[in-house]
């Protein structure tokens, strides 16, 4: 009596999914489904919070902007609306979003946290587990994303000090942090950024570098550099154009080694497509250090420093190809002999006498941090500027898909998107929104190929009833 009770109750909390089931109702999640609306197949988003976009909503600062053009950054069959600005705000993005969830009659299903997931061979299904039903499909496409979960790094000491520490996820504006000294450990985007926001309220932040970084404009003679990046990529070889972006990089912010910001030896567009980093796109914070009212942490390590003279055939070769296509370079090759003395003068250190640059974090204190030089600096805040990462490994329980440490599709771009046994992934390419895009395209062309040659069978995954909770 009791097991058939049992097995009642377990019954009840079955839901039969007509479609994919997609984990994740950020930008990913989204485009996923709407991709998939768009050849005529139903799907099911699972989200753990209770509303779309929460990243944005929910983990951002106030001030953050898009750090890329919005045409680089629109999702599927959807454009941005033409009087946004052309680096949209964060309330104008998550707008742009639930523009688009309403477009395409996209209703997730909010508060449902996956607890597990895992394939059934029995029965050829993906069994999706939440705190109240356990769904199930025929296809999981996970899109959790790359920043799931925020990233807090193992810092000796950090549980002895007495402030107030607080991860990026959380910090909205640098009203909260008036007039403190602000150790802010990370010098990407969102650590530059922070601490651009504290210099506004008259804060202190010493930001902390611990590795070497790309510090690039964000737009170069009038153009997104990002832009600017991708043109050239459709012609040039992808470490030239490295080299042409860090040649006039050099030139526009001078040579950020000597601000304790050292360059790494691979280019930025390599490096990111290999392990994910992204390039500082400044948007005001370098000039702050120059001024010294952003002061620099940096950890010691060997010079990363490169040669500072680049041949004038080089340049010339490189820049005047490039104003065929875009006028606005062509001054620079009327006489590129005068241009190239004048970009070596400007990397032989011109700004080196505004660095502040201090050692390395050695601990931290219970009223600040002691550096590698053996001093000691008293703190009223710090701030973990550390990203994020994937949380997949903690409820995906089936394949080996996805990397247990990093939680990152073994796979890498462009073929990273496809798994095993109906297994998606969006959101993993290390390439942003565009990235994205691509992922849920193929996708949905994919699942929508099988689902009009299985469309019709009795297979269980296509049955239009759907078992819920009795009330």
């Amino acid at each position: 009596m009791g097991s058939c009770k049992e097995e009642e109750e377990k019954q009840s909390r079955c839901v039969l999914v007509h479609g994919p089931i997609i984990v994740g109702a950020g930008p990913s999640g989204l485009a996923a489904s709407a991709c998939l609306s768009e050849h005529g197949v139903p799907s099911l988003i699972l989200e753990r919070s209770d509303c779309i976009a929460s990243l944005w909503q929910q983990r951002t600062y106030n001030r953050l902007k898009l750090h890329l053009p919005k045409q680089f950054c629109e999702l599927p069959l959807y454009r941005f609306p033409e009087d946004f600005p052309k680096y949209p705000t964060k309330q104008q993005f998550i707008s742009y979003m639930e523009s688009y969830a309403s477009h395409f009659s996209i209703h997730p299903r909010f508060k449902q946290q996956v607890q597990r997931a895992y394939f059934d061979p029995s029965c050829k299904l993906w069994k999706v587990q939440t705190q109240d039903f356990e769904y199930i499909s025929r296809w999981l496409i996970v899109a959790t994303g790359e920043n799931a979960e925020p990233l807090i790094p193992e810092i000796l000491g950090l549980e002895r000090f007495r402030g107030r520490v607080v991860h990026t996820s959380v910090y909205k504006s640098g009203s909260d942090f008036r007039n403190q000294r602000v150790l802010v450990v990370g010098c990407g985007n969102s650590g530059m950024e922070v601490s651009l926001d504290l210099c506004r309220y008259n804060a202190s932040p010493h930001i902390v570098v611990r590795n070497t970084v790309h510090v690039l404009p964000r737009e170069m003679f009038g153009l997104s550099t990002f832009g600017v990046a991708m043109a050239l990529l459709k012609w040039l070889p992808l470490r030239l154009v490295d080299k042409f972006l860090l040649l006039v990089a050099n030139f526009t912010l001078g040579n950020t080694d000597h601000l304790g910001l050292r360059r790494p030896k691979t280019g930025p567009i390599e490096l990111k497509n290999a392990t994910g980093k992204t390039p500082v796109l400044d948007v005001g914070a370098l000039s702050q250090i120059k001024s010294g009212k952003i002061k620099v942490i940096n950890h010691p390590s060997p010079s990363t420093q490169t040669d500072p003279y680049i041949g004038s055939h080089f340049l010339c070769a490189l820049v005047q190809p490039f104003a065929i296509s875009q006028p606005i370079l062509s001054p620079f090759c009327v006489n590129p002999q005068l241009f190239c003395n004048a970009f070596s003068q400007c990397l032989k250190g011109v700004f080196f006498f505004l660095s502040q640059v201090m050692e390395g974090v050695r601990e931290i204190t219970r009223n600040g941090a002691k550096f590698m030089d053996g001093q000691e600096k008293e703190f009223h805040s710090i701030i973990l500027a550390t990203g994020y990462k994937s949380n997949v490994p903690s409820w995906l329980k089936s394949g080996d898909f996805f990397t247990q440490d990093g939680g990152m599709p073994k796979t890498p771009f462009p073929n990273g998107w496809k798994g095993g046994d109906g297994l998606y992934t969006v959101g993993f390419t290390r390439r942003g929104l565009l990235g994205t895009a691509s992922d849920a395209v193929k996708i949905a062309r994919d699942i929508a190929e099988q689902w009009r040659t299985s469309n019709g069978t009795n297979n269980i995954c296509n049955t239009h009833v759907i078992l819920r909770r009795k009330p």
